[in-house]
């Protein structure tokens, strides 16, 4: 997703060619012609599959068939004698970062083709699924048969192995936790080739080392998800602020209300503006509110529809359909939509194809130019840094001092302490040594304002920042911290106990830092053309 901005020095982004020159001033007619209708055609032809793999039962009765076909992959790399490290085949194209591995070209690639919803369990309150499987495609599934799952992250697009091996947040989150905490068990194939299943009671330190582990421990071959009974509509209560220290104060205070409150978000519009949302699952309509279905493509972007009430100061009640609130940011892709085609939240486009909206992500990862990449890597920012609440007022003046952007995604979610203190993330240790779970995060997607700004300074920066305080950085994003930075900010304790513990697993796999570190990843641009990321950033 790359933003185009003004302020750019116009010699140095100079395009070479008229394709570039498309790109970079006419982005917007480029995504609407070209971009949507191929990313309909293929949306459309991958929900009907799904839909029938589900409906004909074949997803439940050739899983086994299938995890077979990936242990029969590895046991081939074994009897080859282990040549180089391994990776899973899908495409770096579909991965939610900005940029794409770079690994993907020199690794072994393992096809792990499971996409499948297998088994919903109504009795035990748990739905089993494959890896690849979607938020959208969970939602359309669960969601008329009266289940949802507790957490569910709001892009449609996201994938429940993405969520697993990276991290998944939502609104919900205070109250049960990231993606992870919703995890009931793992089913992997390890690197000796063995089909390995873990869960709380069941190899556990390997069940709570596999979130935030980005496949290297194992391949995931399905996930075992908890799910609670759905309701009709969310009663959302928006709430305008306009000081630091209310935002900040009724923010935590409303996240740690998780009797009342089964939803809170809030979003920044500048310092100490923002507005508060609160929801609570129901299955009526009350006088309070009236019903909104922000989901219909002719609606404004949800953001957008919420500063109204920053403008207008005024509190107000709204009923949204369930769904339609899940994917509430799906059609804007949160506000970068703006940056992509400016024009998309205008009424007669909104009209005409807001039911197209967004392109892909792949697909604009894939169109990307020299041109476009160096802009995107200079004056675009897409992060997300998960702070101790009680920090929060720090970590905006800083986002504010360092990035001036919005607006600003603020989620608030809990990170617990797994048994035996195992996994990558703890809870927040105070100054009176008390253990607090209640974390917020704050995300920054699109184009500072700061006078100036270099990107790699700022993200350092903030990268310090974060370590200092004990928070944590999401692995999708571009980070430039050192392999000793990155092992101060996630505790890897139990993860190197099971890569020495594990049969080849080391033989197989790279560690977590070599997947996600800026040295991993390359632009598009730099991924076709086979350039070298080190040639590039030396």
């Amino acid at each position: 997703m790359e933003a185009i901005t003004s302020t750019a020095p116009e010699a140095e982004f100079r395009p070479s060619n008229l394709f570039e020159y498309i790109l970079t001033y006419h982005r917007g007619w480029f995504a609407t012609i070209f971009l949507l209708p191929v990313s309909v055609t293929y949306n459309t032809i991958l929900r009907i599959r799904r839909r029938l793999s589900f409906w004909m039962h074949s997803a439940p009765a050739r899983h086994a068939e299938r995890v077979e076909h990936v242990q029969d992959q590895v046991r081939s790399w074994i009897a080859e004698g282990s040549p180089g490290k391994l990776t899973t085949g899908r495409s770096g194209w579909f991965t939610m970062s900005d940029s794409v591995p770079k690994y993907k070209k020199t690794h072994r690639r393992i096809y792990v083709k499971l996409q499948d919803i297998l088994e919903i369990d109504e009795t035990k309150g748990t739905v089993r699924v494959e890896p690849l499987v979607t938020m959208g495609q969970i939602t359309a599934l669960l969601n008329p048969r009266g289940w949802t799952l507790p957490v569910l992250p709001e892009l449609d697009d996201l994938t429940v192995g993405g969520l697993i091996m990276g991290f998944g947040v939502e609104s919900s989150s205070h109250k049960y936790g990231l993606f992870q905490y919703i995890c009931e068990s793992f089913e992997l194939v390890t690197a000796d080739g063995s089909v390995v299943h873990c869960s709380r009671t069941e190899n556990p330190e390997l069940f709570y080392s596999v979130p935030w582990s980005h496949g290297t421990l194992g391949f995931l071959t399905a996930a075992e998800l908890r799910i609670i009974p759905a309701r009709k509509y969310v009663r959302l209560h928006y709430q305008p602020v306009y000081s630091m220290e209310e935002l900040c104060t009724r923010f935590e205070a409303e996240s740690r209300n998780k009797g009342r409150n089964d939803f809170v978000e809030a979003l920044v519009y500048g310092p100490g503006r923002a507005v508060i949302m609160t929801g609570q699952l129901t299955d009526h309509l009350h006088d309070d509110g009236k019903k909104n279905a922000i989901g219909r493509y002719y609606k404004p972007w949800f953001y957008k529809h919420v500063e109204t009430f920053m403008d207008s100061g005024l509190s107000a009640v709204e009923y949204i359909p369930l769904r339609h609130y899940y994917h509430r940011h799906t059609r804007s892709l949160f506000w970068e939509m703006a940056e992509i085609i400016p024009f998309g939240n205008h009424p007669l486009f909104r009209a005409l194809l807001g039911w197209a909206l967004p392109p892909g992500i792949s697909l604009m990862k894939y169109t990307e130019t020299a041109t476009t990449r160096r802009l995107r890597e200079q004056y675009h920012v897409v992060q997300d840094m998960l702070m101790p609440v009680s920090l929060l007022k720090e970590s905006l003046e800083h986002f504010h001092e360092n990035y001036n952007l919005y607006p600003l995604w603020l989620s608030p979610m809990a990170i617990y302490d797994n048994e035996g203190g195992t996994g990558f993330l703890h809870p927040f240790t105070r100054s009176d040594g008390q253990k607090d779970t209640l974390f917020v995060d704050i995300g920054a997607y699109g184009t500072p304002k700061v006078k100036g700004f270099n990107g790699d300074r700022a993200l350092r920066e903030l990268e310090n920042f974060v370590i200092a305080n004990k928070g944590y950085q999401a692995l999708y994003a571009r980070s430039l911290m050192s392999r000793e930075q990155f092992r101060q900010m996630f505790d890897h304790s139990t993860y190197d106990h099971l890569r020495n513990l594990l049969p080849l697993c080391k033989n197989a796999f790279d560690e977590v830092y070599d997947k996600v570190s800026h040295k991993a990843r390359v632009s598009a641009v730099e991924y076709r053309s086979g350039k070298k990321a080190e040639e590039v950033h030396a």
